[in-house]
């Protein structure tokens, strides 16, 4: 029996989970969450095999969250869900300890496919992904990279909040940084993309759907 925990904070969402997981006779739902400090807490009394991580979930960023987890329960597996497109965010997630990544629109049969590969030790990525990486490895399409993907986790984390319009000191209160530490990642991230403004960053952030 795998026992899973679903980490997502809309109640709809986890209810379909939920019914997912019920259906299948080799699967358990451990726990739930709906907020990343309630997730940790949780994980630390909850037997868990596989974590049903969601991307935008509040409480702290997608990535610290995953690798905390990771840090704290190295054998739990985790498969990340997610509304964002793969180029966005499954490179990032599988450097940062996921064993696989898979994007909300699929079927309830791919989600039980993830899965079973991911608690079996194994990877689950698309063959789109899978090729996307082979390029990186390989060091082919370097020169085809986008701007964002050049920039670090937390650059990362920074520039979508940019993107998304929120000040300074807003971004350093939801990163727990100082506004000073944000003023210097904004400086690099600028500098990277090759942007001179905030409203470039918005109009970049919108184009590619890095935002919500």
């Amino acid at each position: 029996m795998i026992r899973i925990f679903i980490a997502d904070d809309h109640p709809i969402v986890r209810q379909g989970l939920r019914r997912i997981v019920a259906a299948d006779p080799g699967l358990v739902v451990a726990g739930e969450a709906g907020d990343a400090e309630e997730l940790l807490t949780a994980i630390d009394r909850t037997a868990t095999d596989l974590v049903l991580l969601d991307v935008s979930m509040p409480g702290g960023p997608f990535l610290d969250t995953l690798q905390r987890l990771r840090a704290k329960h190295p054998t739990v597996r985790v498969l990340v869900l997610s509304v964002h497109p793969e180029d966005q965010w499954a490179v990032r997630a599988l450097r940062a300890g996921a064993s696989g990544y898979l994007t909300k629109d699929h079927s309830p049969d791919q989600l039980l496919e993830a899965i079973r590969r991911v608690y079996r030790g194994g990877k689950y990525v698309s063959p789109t992904l899978a090729e996307h990486l082979a390029k990186q490895l390989d060091g082919a399409g370097g020169g085809q990279r986008a701007p964002h993907e050049l920039l670090s986790d937390r650059e990362f984390e920074v520039m979508r909040r940019l993107g998304s319009g929120l000040t300074v000191s807003q971004i350093a209160t939801e990163l727990e940084i100082s506004a000073k530490t944000v003023s210097t990642y904004r400086t690099r991230i600028l500098e990277k993309m090759s942007v001179t403004t905030n409203a470039e960053l918005v109009r970049y952030a919108a184009r590619h759907g890095l935002i919500a």
